[in-house]
């Protein structure tokens, strides 16, 4: 990363690469692989279509390895990735959300309409807080259990907070 002209710093617990001060790639390790992570990854050409869609992240794309020999493979197009991403970043331009990708599940507008005040309290959470709430409790294939997760997160969604900014009781 240091032949790219990007600077290293520690965010979330891990090194972050950034070009003047934006978010370009992250590096992440884990068990059974490392992964490279490029912010704006969707707006990549990926000529050679080793990126991946991280879950659920619109605009984040991964490259996962399994051993150094894998980056060997790829260094060259590493670099030309990540100088990609750092012009993509100069010019400007920005990742286009879905507004409300996920539908509300039927539960919870039922408890939304139930009590005026969670009402309320979900919609000044963050669209992104919203947004992953939404897909957590949309994810079970039976209601009782998407009912469950909603009184399980109801007091964390009044106290203004995210999924996975602290965890529930």
């Amino acid at each position: 990363m240091v032949e790219t002209g990007l600077t290293e710093e520690i965010k979330w617990g891990v090194p972050v690469y950034t070009h003047n001060g934006k978010n370009i790639v992250s590096i992440h390790a884990l068990k059974e692989s490392a992964n490279i992570n490029f912010f704006k990854g969707v707006l990549l050409s990926d000529t050679h279509k080793i990126l991946q869609q991280q879950a659920n992240l619109q605009s984040d794309r991964i490259i996962k390895f399994i051993s150094t020999s894998d980056i060997e493979i790829v260094k060259d197009v590493l670099k030309a990735y990540i100088h990609e991403a750092i012009a993509i970043e100069e010019s400007g331009r920005k990742v286009i959300f879905r507004k409300n990708p996920e539908a509300i599940p039927a539960e919870l507008t039922q408890a939304l309409k139930a009590d005026p005040g969670f009402k309320k309290a979900f919609f000044a959470l963050t669209p992104g807080r919203q947004r992953g709430y939404i897909i957590h409790f949309s994810q079970p294939k039976q209601a009782q259990t998407r009912i469950d997760r909603i009184q399980k997160y109801k007091a964390h969604i009044f106290d203004g907070t995210g999924l996975h900014d602290k965890k529930p009781e």
